[in-house]
């Protein structure tokens, strides 16, 4: 794994750059040199742009242009590989002009589509996500409790890119959908609080009639995660830092639980690690339990302690294809909703905002309304 990161960038990089100029294309030396020139730059300039937007000098304009060309060039060789192979052997197969003529055709279509990707992914990124609406069905939830309104956001990743404007947006739409509790599930930005609080202070505007709550997510534990407790807690939201608090209606009663992330432990930062059992301390086990844990591979320990419904985040849904697949190595869900044990929900969001490059492909944002509901559909009035 140590080796990683130095072979990431040259195969995303080598690859397409071989593929698209000497594969037969038998392109004028102009295009060839200066194609393969551009390929070498962006092979050294993405890993020292990463280096100096995310490491001790935290440089936005930095951070900004090895992200994008992180995404770029993602998206360029996924599709360098697949219709470079696909493309080429079904021209060949369908004897369409020469092998000249093929390659050309190839790299013109891996051109094109990588274009068009990275511009509607730009806009996915962008925009204000869609909202999500589904009911969920609690064997334990009491009648009283029946049609709570669960508002999920996670994963803004206020960062590099100033989103003021979109935060504000999304904080608006939420406030439409008249929520009883609002979540957020962690990854609020990349950077500090004190950096990032413009971007961030929109959430305080967000109203639910019973509460508000938050957890942290890992990227938090890169940015002085207390900072971020903090400032939620000056914005008015609940932080649930293994502990729990009580939703009330009509005489039933919902234990409302969260846990610090995974990663907390091994962040150094004192008090700070994922502890159920702390979450859960005083609250009757014959009530119902909804838990917020960023990543959803807590599930287990959720599914194992009886927890009804479990919100996560933190997997964006892949956010560009096909990168799910890694996902899926390390998490057990990559969105929806999902059954693990005899009574265990969990809720994985595809995230509201976006990590790193600023596109989402195949993988699009979401605001997640959950409406819970208890065993049986009510009776309906004659």
């Amino acid at each position: 794994m140590r080796y990683v990161p130095l072979i990431a960038p040259v195969l995303l990089w080598a690859v397409p750059c071989w593929v698209l100029l000497h594969t037969g294309q038998h392109w004028p030396l102009p295009v060839t040199s200066a194609g393969t020139a551009l390929s070498a730059l962006a092979l050294v300039g993405m890993p020292l742009a990463m280096a100096r937007g995310h490491g001790p000098r935290q440089q936005d304009r930095a951070a900004i242009v090895g992200d994008t060309l992180l995404g770029a060039g993602w998206v360029l060789f996924t599709w360098s590989v697949l219709l470079g192979v696909l493309l080429r052997l079904a021209l060949t197969v369908a004897g369409v002009g020469g092998s000249e003529d093929r390659a050309r055709t190839v790299t013109w279509a891996v051109l094109g589509v990588t274009a068009a990707l990275l511009a509607w992914g730009y806009a996915e990124a962008r925009r204000v996500p869609r909202v999500r609406r589904l009911d969920v069905r609690l064997p334990r939830l009491g009648a009283g409790l029946d049609g709570l309104r669960v508002v999920l956001i996670t994963d803004t990743h206020y960062g590099p890119l100033d989103r003021a404007r979109w935060s504000a947006r999304v904080c608006e739409t939420v406030n439409t959908l008249d929520a009883d509790l609002v979540c957020h599930t962690g990854d609020i930005a990349d950077g500090t609080a004190e950096r990032r609080r413009a971007q961030a202070a929109p959430l305080g505007t967000v109203r639910a009639t019973r509460a508000r709550v938050y957890v942290t997510g890992n990227h938090e534990y890169y940015s002085e995660a207390q900072g971020w407790v903090d400032l939620m807690d000056e914005l008015g939201w609940e932080p649930l830092r293994n502990r729990h608090l009580l939703i009330e209606r009509g005489g039933d009663t919902l234990v409302v639980a969260g846990v610090d992330d995974v990663t907390a432990e091994s962040s150094g930062l004192a008090g700070h690690r994922a502890h159920l059992a702390g979450a859960l301390k005083g609250a009757d086990p014959d009530l119902p339990v909804l838990l917020l844990a960023h990543q959803p591979k807590f599930v287990d320990r959720a599914a194992a302690a009886g927890i009804d419904l479990q919100l996560s985040g933190h997997t964006h849904g892949g956010q560009i294809w096909p990168f799910h697949h890694l996902v899926r190595l390390d998490q057990p869900a990559l969105a929806g909703l999902s059954r693990h044990g005899t009574r265990t929900l969990l809720y994985t969001s595809r995230g509201t905002g976006f990590w790193g490059p600023p596109f989402r492909v195949f993988a699009p944002s979401e605001i997640t309304l959950l409406v819970l509901r208890g065993p049986h559909p009510p009776t309906a009035t004659p």
